[in-house]
């Protein structure tokens, strides 16, 4: 055989076995980055407090209706329900969902928060919204008067007869504005740093009668105020009182927030947590 012979045959032997080991060769697949079943991609949110985690902050204490034994992370009560819905809607398990505590005024004032949004009843009004942003509403309340039976309030049955009476409210409140501008009382309201400092005055004496959202209202007269009755609710005044989520003045995650808010509200999930919770069969005299 001659030289070119053989080394024909050797470079197409050479070929032949590369083809072979390349054949039997096991190749490297690239990385699958699909999520395994039941594991939801983490939302690709802007301006998370902790990244990858949802923040949400609630009063100090939290009550019933809207906390149920001031546990928020157990989604149970209006408000728990509420946040729990629309975490869901921006894409967060619940388990990636971390609370935090505010006093109601501090979270309304100006400067950084320490959640991404706070719900604790706070009404959506204009001069709020200086300091903070607000989602579009998920509740729309009116505000009750509470008395103790055998007060000066017993047996009011209009605006008139509360005018001279001392009546008390939450400063900074809606009940607050709303006493103030439904009744015009003749005497000076007074004024209290929480709904509770207003009970406690009641059940003291102090007043003759408070102003609370109608919920509140329910559960005060039901729960918690012994000997307690709503007197009546009163009409609207000053601004609707229109309950939002709150969140750091031009947040990038209020038009996400908002859009959770307004689906919830279409899709008829916030009916259906306002009636669980917040539901009643109770009928009150509107006060005029």
């Amino acid at each position: 055989m001659s030289r070119i012979v053989l080394r024909t045959a050797l470079v197409a032997a050479a070929a032949t076995t590369a083809l072979l080991l390349a054949g039997c060769a096991t190749s490297t697949p690239a990385e699958d980055t699909t999520p395994t079943p039941g594991e939801a991609a983490a939302p690709a949110l802007e301006g998370l407090v902790t990244e990858g985690k949802l923040t949400i902050a609630t009063g100090e204490t939290a009550y019933y209706p809207y906390v149920i034994d001031d546990d928020p992370s157990s989604g149970e009560g209006f408000e728990a329900a509420v946040a729990y819905a629309v975490a869901d809607k921006l894409g967060f398990a619940a388990d990636d969902v971390e609370w935090v505590r505010t006093s109601f005024e501090s979270a309304i004032a100006p400067g950084p928060k320490s959640f991404d949004f706070n719900i604790q009843q706070y009404t959506i009004t204009e001069e709020r919204e200086q300091a903070v942003d607000f989602s579009s509403p998920y509740y729309a309340s009116s505000q009750a008067v509470v008395a103790i039976k055998g007060s000066a309030a017993d047996g009011a049955d209009s605006i008139a007869e509360l005018k001279d009476l001392t009546l008390g409210a939450m400063t900074g409140s809606t009940s607050a504005t709303t006493l103030a501008e439904a009744i015009a009382p003749n005497v000076t309201p007074k004024l209290y740093a929480s709904n509770e400092d207003a009970v406690a005055a009641l059940q003291a004496n102090q007043i003759d009668a408070i102003v609370l959202d109608l919920p509140t209202a329910y559960y005060a007269t039901g729960v918690y105020i012994e000997d307690s009755f709503i007197v009546g609710e009163l009409p609207a005044a000053g601004v609707p009182d229109e309950w939002g989520l709150l969140l750091a003045k031009d947040s990038p995650l209020t038009d996400a927030v908002t859009a959770a808010v307004d689906e919830l509200r279409e899709d008829g999930t916030l009916d259906a947590i306002t009636e669980e919770w917040l539901g009643s069969g109770q009928g009150v005299t509107l006060l005029e």
